[in-house]
């Protein structure tokens, strides 16, 4: 009954916060994943890069409605685009592979800024 009753106060609380905090708060936690898969020995680089491309999707999808977040949500996607292809780059150098492309979240999997899957890379803008 107790924890019912904590639930029941947890969704009164969601449901009363403002809905850019929310999707803000989401958005950090994808920064964290990404810097934790990167974090890594070695790196994770498929879970950091979808990491990323999830929270590319969400900051470039709500380009304009995630509030006062919004300039630090860019600001951190831009230095794990940054952190990743210098990752990817050391770890590509050290077995003589050739480098995969550009950063996630500018190519292939990212999304247009109408939330549609856009093939070219570009981030709708």
């Amino acid at each position: 009954m107790a924890v019912e009753r904590q639930v029941d106060e947890l969704r009164r609380q969601l449901a009363d916060a403002p809905v850019e905090i929310v999707i803000a708060n989401h958005c950090y936690g994808l920064f964290e994943l990404a810097t934790v898969y990167l974090s890594q020995e070695p790196p994770l680089l498929p879970q950091a890069r979808m990491s990323i491309d999830a929270l590319a999707a969400l900051v470039h999808g709500l380009e304009g409605r995630l509030g006062e977040s919004e300039p630090h949500l860019r600001d951190g996607l831009s230095q794990l685009q940054v952190a990743f292809v210098q990752i990817e780059s050391a770890r590509r150098a050290g077995n003589g592979s050739p480098p995969t492309g550009s950063a996630p979240g500018r190519s292939g999997n990212t999304t247009t800024g109408d939330g549609s899957a856009s093939p070219t890379g570009s981030a709708g803008g």
